[in-house]
């Protein structure tokens, strides 16, 4: 009986890896869409609810940006994968190309998202009676 190491084929390999890549892109494209579908609605309760302050809309660009992050590190995951086999000196050079383009987009987003993070918080904590720069 002879044992052979190889499961899978290079082409059933690919294959597998082809499905996947396709799933874990699908659910990077869903948590943005759910993410965005999620901020509107939040945005028209704010804005018909008569609550449109600037602290409930910086909460909900907060959530957005939350969900978009997530969102674009499944499509960066799916990326990494689609190039686990055998890959060509074109595909890496796309691969580095994408994952700069959304490594750079996601250092933005979380910085956003943690400067919009911190104004919340010190508006939490900061007593509704203080004026801001208006005389009294």
């Amino acid at each position: 009986m002879i044992l052979s190491w190889e499961v899978l084929s290079e082409s059933a390999l690919r294959e597998v890896i082809g499905f996947l890549v396709r799933l874990i892109e699908f659910a990077g494209a869903l948590i943005i869409f759910v993410g965005a579908v999620w901020a509107f609605v939040q945005f028209l309760r704010a804005g018909v609810g008569g609550r449109g302050k600037v602290e409930g809309f910086n909460r909900i660009r907060l959530s957005l940006g939350r969900f978009l992050v997530l969102g674009l590190e499944f499509q960066l995951a799916g990326d990494v994968l689609r190039t686990a086999v055998a890959p060509s000196f074109t595909e890496i050079g796309q691969l580095a190309a994408i994952a700069a383009i959304r490594t750079a987009l996601n250092y933005f987003l979380g910085r956003e998202i943690a400067q919009e993070r911190a104004e919340i918080e010190q508006s939490d904590t900061t007593p509704p009676s203080s004026s801001k720069g208006l005389p009294t």
